[in-house]
């Protein structure tokens, strides 16, 4: 389990990171403002930063070079933003930022930066290093970046994908390969919502039915999703569609011996 801070000004997508996180097993701290995120960094030990670029109080470009003046700069710290232009990106990774994710994050993009990050961390402390740059094709005003950078992500169109930034609308996918229905599995008609309306009848089996699968799986969203033959992706839409709070672990909380 790893100690990992998310620094952004909008409650939204903390929140959001912090359910995403939390789930994965980390430890999620918070900080709305550079100020907060100070104190934050002073006080625990961090595997990883998530540091937004644009804040009220300090820009995140600006707190990075504080922390990297001060040597602070002990762990590896991803940049987001929704409005970051290239040269934002790339002053931000001569700095030591490891990586560069644009909003809306999509999910397998965020999980795959939070674990690479990690990777790096426990290998060595990340900090700006003088090395030669490289032209990369395709950056405006022949920028460059170092070998420690990684790509901008840019992703402005999103198919199918849940992405962080974005407000979570949902909308129905079939699974490819539909799970067979256990063998000798039966449910008592008086346990089923028949007198409501189909609508309501549907969203509250699926409830349950999430619930149940939750609960047994002590809030893995890994087994849930092979339990129910859904992608985390739409698993991830569809619990927050069904109004499912998973964002204080109470499924974790409530494992059984």
């Amino acid at each position: 389990m790893a100690e990992i801070l998310v620094v952004d000004d909008e409650i939204g997508i903390r929140e959001l990171l912090s359910e995403i996180l939390g789930d994965e097993g980390h430890s999620v701290l918070l900080a709305d403002s550079a100020q907060q995120a100070r104190k934050v960094r002073d006080e625990n030990p961090l595997d990883l930063v998530l540091l937004d670029i644009w804040m009220p109080d300090t820009d995140g470009v600006t707190l990075l070079k504080e922390w990297a003046a001060n040597g602070k700069l002990t762990m590896p710290v991803i940049m987001m933003s929704g409005h970051a232009t290239i040269d934002t990106a790339v002053e931000a990774t001569r700095i030591g930022a490891l990586d560069f994710l644009e909003k809306p994050i999509a999910l397998q993009k965020l999980l795959k930066a939070v674990e690479q990050g990690l990777a790096r961390g426990k290998a060595h402390v990340p900090r700006p290093v003088p090395v030669v740059a490289h032209s990369v094709p395709g950056l405006a005003g022949g920028a460059t970046v170092t070998p420690m950078m990684v790509r901008p992500v840019v992703t402005h169109e999103v198919s199918g994908e849940f992405a962080v930034g974005h407000a979570p609308g949902y909308a129905a996918h079939a699974h490819p390969h539909p799970p067979a229905a256990a063998a000798g599995a039966t449910v008592a008609m008086r346990d089923l919502p028949i007198d409501l309306p189909l609508r309501e009848a549907r969203d509250a089996f699926e409830r349950a039915y999430f619930e149940h699968h939750l609960s047994r799986e002590h809030g893995s969203m890994t087994r849930v999703a092979e339990k129910t033959g859904l992608e985390r992706t739409h698993l991830y839409r569809k619990l927050k569609q069904l109004g499912i709070d998973l964002s204080r672990g109470a499924y974790r909380k409530n494992q059984q011996v």
